[in-house]
This record gives C-alpha cells, structure tokens and sequence, in this order.
C-alpha cells in the first residue's frame, strides 16, 4: 500500500509540475511585448547639467537645466549686435537638440511672415555665438542616452 501511495503522489506531483510549465515565448514576442510597454514620447531623466544634478526632485531638476540653458543662451548672445541689428526682435525661439553624445544643435524657429535673408543672418549668429558650452549629460530612457529636442524661448537684451 505504500507502494502504491508513493508512487500515486509521484504520478500527481509530476503531472502538477508539468501543468506548471508556461508556454514557451521566443525572444522576438518577449522583446516587442517589453517595446509595447515603454512610453516612447517621455524620457526617464531629462538632460542635465553638473550644476543640476544634485537636485532630487525630477521636476526641480528639469527646470534648473532649462534655466540653465535659456540664461547661458542668453549671455551669449548679449555678446553680439544681434539686437542692434534687429531691434523688432524682443524674443527668439530656439530649437535645441541635445544627442545622445552630448553634442547640441541650436535651430532658431521663425514666424512664416519672415524674410530668407533675417532668417540666414540670425542663424549664422546663433551658430557662431552658441559654442563652447558646458558639458550637458544627455537624456536618459532606460538608462541608455536618447537625443530629446524642445524649444525655449530666449528673451533678448534690450537696452
């Protein structure tokens, strides 16, 4: 009779274990199942600077780095003639790119009502004054760095 008992509780046990074995997934499915589940348009850490990056608070944190940026933008271009030059011009809306590399491209963004050739002057400006910036720590999704783009509006000294 032990026999027996020992032998049912066997038979049960493996049939449980084998009822317990969840279908195979290839790496493909597990892998575009993970991609469905990430938020692609929102990065987990926004870029940062060294100043900023003791700060805790992500959204503290992100406004120091845009504060950052829009000051240092600024005092650059106070350098040049650029409100001299076009002194209708109070505000400029710049498109930053920041790579995953660390680089930055800055993109002036006009109204359609403006001129080719303001648009091209102001362009070459912002590339000739917009250099040597700090280090910026590029955005992170997942941990992996990711190129992020936003535009901030520079206010122009007007004096």
């Amino acid at each position: 009779m032990k026999k027996f008992t020992a032998i049912l509780f066997l038979s049960l046990l493996f049939g449980a274990c084998q009822n317990l074995k969840k279908p195979e997934i290839s790496e493909e499915e597990l892998l575009q199942q993970e991609l469905k589940k990430i938020n692609w348009t929102q990065v987990d850490e926004f870029p940062s600077v060294a100043t900023c990056d003791s700060i805790k608070d992500d959204s503290v944190r992100k406004q120091c780095f845009f504060d950052f940026l829009t000051i240092t933008i600024q005092q650059k271009l106070d350098l040049d003639t650029l409100s001299i030059l076009y002194p209708q011009i109070d505000t400029i809306q710049v498109k930053v790119t920041v790579f995953p590399d660390s680089r930055l491209e800055f993109e002036p963004q006009f109204p359609s009502d403006s001129l080719a050739y303001d648009k091209i002057k102001i362009d070459s400006i912002l590339h000739a004054r917009l250099t040597d910036f700090p280090k910026i720590n590029p955005a992170l999704k997942r941990g992996i760095p990711v190129k992020t783009q936003f535009v901030l509006p520079v206010i122009l000294n007007v004096e």
